[in-house]
């Protein structure tokens, strides 16, 4: 495994273990979300770079739009959940309650 790998493939492991493990606010759950989707950003715009597919060049571009579109959507349950409990702890949450 070269560095560039090892070092794309660390970024989403510590952002997926901080995901699992720092569940206490939900702007830091969107925050591990968004490392998570620019390290499989960059790796895969290298790959395609690396093996020179013209046929996978889209690929990058369409999960940067889908990141996008997730990146916006927890800001705007964010913004929701604050208005309505007053903080953006994940323990205040309840599927259970309406």
């Amino acid at each position: 495994m070269t560095p560039l790998h090892f070092s794309f493939s660390s970024a989403f492991v510590l952002g997926l273990m901080g995901l699992a493990f720092h569940r206490t606010h939900l702007l830091s759950a969107l925050l591990c979300l968004e490392g998570m989707m620019l390290s499989l950003f960059i790796a895969l715009a290298l790959w395609t770079l690396q093996f020179e597919s013209t046929s996978f060049s889209t690929a990058p571009m369409l999960l940067l739009a889908f990141s996008a579109c997730e990146a916006s959507t927890g800001l705007a349950l964010l913004v929701a959940t604050a208005r309505t409990h007053g903080n953006d702890r994940l323990q205040n949450l309840s599927l259970l309650q309406c």
